[in-house]
């Protein structure tokens, strides 16, 4: 679940911004914008001192044995989870978007977002391998508006719980309990 994500700067200001402040920071121009496919370098919000700060990192941490990316944690099992647990205490992250793509039985595919926003954002956490850093995104059980074209979806953040995901441990642990709010979909061609 949460396979693809759409990341567009010219669907919501809130990215433009987020955009723009990477450029300013890190120097970097040109970031890959539109649908982010795993191993792909994208944006992320993390806590730097008191601020939320974007940083570009690469989506999923390396397999096991060399195997495949490990793009997705269940937010049922993360905190047990070896690979999953200190990078989950400690390093959350907040995975901005204009929303992210499912697709059903029929192969058909679905994009889903915040009905009347223009940024969807989605708990996950990083860690740092061979000197580069990598998120994961969490999922947690599909609510009403997804189950019936996947029964997996992100941990949805409204934009007030950003901070608190980030910097509150023992908020963060009651989010990963709660269910998301409802998502719009669209049948995409």
């Amino acid at each position: 679940m949460c396979g693809r994500y759409n990341f567009s700067q010219e669907e919501s200001e809130e990215i433009q911004a987020i955009v723009r402040e990477i450029e300013r920071r890190q120097g970097v121009t040109g970031m890959k914008t539109g649908e982010i496919y795993p191993t792909n370098a994208a944006p992320v919000l993390l806590a730097e001192n008191d601020a939320i700060t974007p940083a570009l990192f690469s989506w999923g941490f390396p397999g096991f044995k060399g195997q495949r990316v490990i793009i997705n944690a269940r937010a049922e099992t993360a905190p047990e989870k070896p690979m999953f647990r200190a990078s989950l205490a400690a390093r959350r992250c907040v995975i901005p978007s204009t929303g992210f793509y499912e697709w059903d039985n029929h192969r058909q595919k679905y994009r889903f977002n915040l009905p009347d926003s223009t940024a969807l954002y989605m708990a996950g956490f990083y860690n740092e391998f061979k000197g580069e850093p990598r998120y994961v995104i969490l999922t947690t059980v599909a609510n009403n508006s997804i189950v019936d074209v996947h029964n997996r979806m992100p941990v949805v953040l409204e934009k007030d719980m950003i901070r608190t995901w980030i910097q509150d441990e023992v908020a963060a642990r009651e989010i990963l309990r709660a269910e998301p709010p409802l998502l719009e979909r669209k049948l995409v061609s």
